[in-house]
């Protein structure tokens, strides 16, 4: 399974440079302040449209500036393997 998520610490300074807090961001992203800490804290991952937004709003980074991708492996009874 591949997920998405955040560089938290790097997507934070992003957001003091630009002196913006995650409850701006979540405004101009049209998505509640309770997802978008859900999405910081790593429990939900956004969807490819949404880190589209995100990308575009902060038009200056790269994708591997503001996100990570993580890997797992299933075994047959659907169990996560630890990363390697």
């Amino acid at each position: 399974m591949v997920k998405v998520l955040f560089k938290t610490s790097a997507f934070e300074k992003l957001l003091a440079k630009k002196n913006k807090s995650q409850n701006w961001l979540a405004l101009n992203l049209r998505i509640s302040s309770g997802y978008m800490s859900q999405l910081m804290q790593g429990s939900r991952c956004p969807s490819p449209e949404l880190r589209e937004r995100i990308l575009k709003v902060f038009g200056d980074s790269e994708f591997d500036d503001i996100f990570r991708i993580e890997t797992s492996d299933s075994n047959v009874k659907g169990v996560a393997r630890q990363k390697r």
